[in-house]
């Protein structure tokens, strides 16, 4: 059974930084590419970012404008987000999920399925 378990998340001022950690389990996490995601309230869900599966290739939503960076470690079967610069408006619960395919590249974000339950990210200003 696929389980993704993030953390991390919390209450910051603007400016501030934050780290995120999803931690993978039930499956081969070095054979998928992940993604994070996130939704605020009353907001769709929105793709944050993207690696696959080695690593070498890294995809970031417009609106993160260099803020952030996503990484991974295949043998502590563990993914990072590094948020940096936070505004209000990142103000969501953030999700790890997992692309259904293991392909090379990221995909889209039609192609992940499986999420955690979310770690909360609030941004006063």
């Amino acid at each position: 059974e696929v389980q993704l378990v993030e953390s991390g998340g919390g209450l910051v001022q603007a400016g501030g930084s934050l780290r995120l950690t999803c931690a993978a389990s039930g499956f081969t996490f070095s054979l998928y590419a992940m993604a994070w995601v996130r939704q605020a309230p009353g907001e769709e869900l929105e793709l944050v970012s993207a690696i696959s599966r080695g690593g070498s290739e890294k995809f970031y939503a417009d609106f993160v404008e260099g803020r952030f960076s996503i990484s991974r470690d295949n043998d502590k079967k563990t993914l990072y987000l590094e948020l940096n610069s936070l505004k209000p408006e990142d103000t969501a619960m953030y999700y790890c999920t997992k692309r259904q395919y293991g392909r090379t590249g990221v995909g889209a974000l039609s192609e992940y399925d499986n999420r955690g339950q979310g770690t909360q990210v609030t941004v006063s200003s």
